[in-house]
């Protein structure tokens, strides 16, 4: 995905079973951000951070959403967990994740795995992609979003 392509369709899976498309943010603009795991550290913050300044925002009219390969029913004990109040998507299949190009070939302690890379992407309201932060500051995700909105 680079800037100007339009956003796939299908988003993912949300916490009740049932598949989010782009149409049901229709006008719209989206910050979609990928991250690897529910609960760890990296993803906690990032989600934390965000969710510290949601309110700033979705004032500028952008809705949040997040997207991992964890399960929809991991995403409500997450969101619960850390008083989350935007989209948790679930991508199980990875198919999102490739579609943004962020499943990719990652190594860690000599090993080499597929997996998500930490990425967000900035949408207008016609869900073209106008920024994409590949080097995302877990701690400071919302405000690194803010500088960019």
């Amino acid at each position: 995905m680079e800037i100007g392509d339009k956003i796939p369709e299908v988003l993912g899976v949300n916490g009740e079973g049932q598949t989010v498309r782009a149409e049901d943010f229709a006008g719209k603009p989206l910050v979609i951000y990928f991250y690897p795991k529910d609960n760890t550290p990296g993803c906690t913050a990032e989600a934390c951070s965000i969710q510290g300044d949601l309110a700033e925002i979705t004032a500028k009219g952008y809705e949040v959403i997040g997207i991992s390969k964890d399960s929809p029913a991991s995403h409500l004990k997450f969101a619960a967990k850390h008083n989350l109040h935007f989209v948790l998507l679930s991508d199980e299949s990875t198919e999102v994740n490739q579609a943004f190009g962020v499943w990719q070939k990652k190594k860690m302690a000599g090993r080499e795995y597929m997996g998500t890379v930490r990425t967000t992407f900035i949408t207008d309201a016609d869900h073209k992609v106008t920024h994409i932060i590949t080097k995302v500051d877990t701690k400071n995700a919302g405000q690194q979003l803010l500088k960019l909105l």
